[in-house]
């Protein structure tokens, strides 16, 4: 008999092809199953979903006007959803629908040069961004097994900090104090000083004025520092959503280099708005308020967010990703709730002093609040042998300080020699904003005050001095300078260098003296 499930024919032998049941074993659906709810409540930036039954906390959700959302808040039988952009065009009946994946964000050299918002699109005049992947802007952390320790140092320029606060790839170091008291300066400098390295940047603003970002962009671009730099911008116009997402997506996107096996320097600029942004959100969700009416996990936002910070073993490409937090304070109050948090989840502190600010003290790092937990495993040989007493003595000069206005006649010799030594050393760490001084610089202008070279140098021209014997070293061949960038440490024939030009220099100065 002939088989008529493989094919239909007409009278007269005309073909109709394969059979239904055929067909429906070819058939595969093209369409896929999708998770669809409504709005039942718009309120600001929130939004509350009924319907989404299999929806997941941080999981994103679309809206039928283009925009996504955030859920953030899972009821019994609703979802609440933080709008990533403006709740205007949303209301109640309007159907919403789950994506099935977290919030995404551009990543790759692509982005370098560019400023973006937290969701990676352009906000800058460059058009449209070249990237050929994405990565979620939440990811669990390194553990420790993936992690090895923070030996390298990430030089920032800054004489104080490099001396006595030094910072290491991988490392998590909080930079705080009241407003406007160079916090930002700081950061910027230390993004600055990469220029010569290999060190990617990405400078994340939260909740600052637009026109704040617009100048720190335009200060980086002066600098040449947009040439490896990423700025991830959500200023204070931008609602609170974006402000949360924004230290998270820039995390991410910092990340894919240290993964690459490269080395990352991102600023959180900074915390304190982020904890305000996520506080508010909080509120709208109605979480039950805590201390300072911060919600409860409120050490948890930042603990996911610093942890992600670390250098990466050899197994793992051997890259590194360093957090540069910064926190304001209020009046000088460290014990804050959210400068105590933030304080206890990172490696260390710069604080910066208001009252050393407006004395004219620049950077205004106030030494006895302000520590590197890594300490001297982050510093070369050479830095750690000019610097090694360096935070001792500066000690002992504002102890002995006190003693001095009440009247130094009544120090004894060795007292007096300390604190004509300390105002020198004052005075040397001083720096002006926006000047990163190299390694060998730094090293050589500290040896010759640590040991005694400045001390017949008035304490007025102790700033004038260093800037002039870093131009006399310039001209010597070889420059002791590149000796010690070489060698890494104090070697003899460094220290021989060294000797001689500053020997050297004394005498130009003191011939140039008595001409003048």
């Amino acid at each position: 008999m002939r088989d008529v499930s493989s094919s239909t024919s007409m009278p007269g032998g005309r073909d109709l092809g394969p059979s239904i049941r055929e067909r429906l074993e070819q058939f595969s659906p093209r369409g896929r199953v999708a998770s669809v709810g409504t709005v039942t409540e718009v309120r600001e930036s929130i939004v509350r979903i009924a319907g989404l039954a299999d929806v997941g906390y941080n999981e994103l959700v679309g809206f039928p006007n283009g925009l996504g959302g955030l859920v953030l808040g899972l009821e019994e039988d609703s979802a609440l959803a933080i709008v990533l952009g403006s709740s205007a065009g949303i209301s109640e009946g309007d159907e919403v629908q789950a994506e099935g994946r977290l919030v995404h964000v551009p990543v790759g050299d692509g982005l370098v040069g560019r400023v973006v918002d937290p969701l990676g699109r352009p906000r800058d005049d460059w058009g449209s961004l070249r990237s050929e992947s994405t990565l979620p802007i939440e990811r669990a952390a390194p553990n420790v097994t993936r992690r090895r320790p923070v030996d390298t140092p990430l030089r920032t320029g800054i004489k104080a900090v490099d001396s006595m606060i030094p910072i290491g790839r991988g490392q998590r170091e909080l930079i705080l104090g009241d407003r406007a008291t160079g916090k930002s300066t700081i950061a910027l400098d230390a993004m600055m000083a990469q220029k010569n390295s290999d060190v990617i940047c990405v400078y994340v603003a939260i909740g600052q004025r637009t026109f704040r970002v617009a100048q720190v962009v335009e200060t980086l671009q002066e600098y040449g520092v947009m040439d490896y730099s990423v700025v991830v911008a959500a200023d204070a116009s931008d609602p609170a959503s974006l402000q949360y997402l924004a230290p998270y997506a820039g995390c991410a996107i910092a990340e894919h280099f240290m993964y690459e096996g490269r080395d990352a320097l991102i600023v959180y600029d900074d915390l304190s708005k982020h904890a305000w942004a996520y506080r508010q959100l909080s509120l709208l969700l109605r979480r039950p308020p805590a201390r300072e009416a911060y919600p409860g996990d409120i050490f948890y936002l930042h603990s996911r967010l610093l942890e992600r910070a670390a250098r990466l073993s050899a197994e793992m490409g051997g890259g590194s990703l360093t957090a540069l937090p910064i926190v304001e304070t209020h009046a000088g109050d460290v014990s804050a709730y959210i400068p105590t948090n933030v304080i206890s989840i990172t490696d260390g502190q710069i604080y910066l002093d208001a009252d050393l600010f407006n004395a004219g003290t620049r950077p205004a790092i106030n030494l006895g609040l302000s520590v590197s937990r890594v300490g001297s495993s982050a510093q070369t040989k050479a830095m750690k042998d000019v610097a090694g007493m360096l935070r001792l003595e500066l000690a002992q000069y504002r102890e002995l300080e006190a003693f001095t206005r009440f009247g130094a006649a009544d120090l004894d010799r060795t007292s007096r020699s300390r604190v004509e030594r300390g105002k020198r050393l004052t005075e040397v760490l001083k720096q002006p904003p926006h000047t990163p001084m190299p390694l060998g610089q730094q090293v050589a202008i500290l040896y010759a005050v640590t040991r005694g070279y400045l001390d017949d140098v008035a304490v007025g021209e102790v700033g004038s001095w260093g800037q002039e014997f870093g131009r006399f070293l310039g001209a010597l061949d070889p420059d002791p300078r590149d000796l010690i960038e070489t060698a890494g440490e104090m070697t003899s024939e460094v220290e021989s260098a060294l000797q001689t030009a500053i020997y050297r220099f004394k005498g130009v100065a003191s011939r140039r003296g008595k001409s003048d």
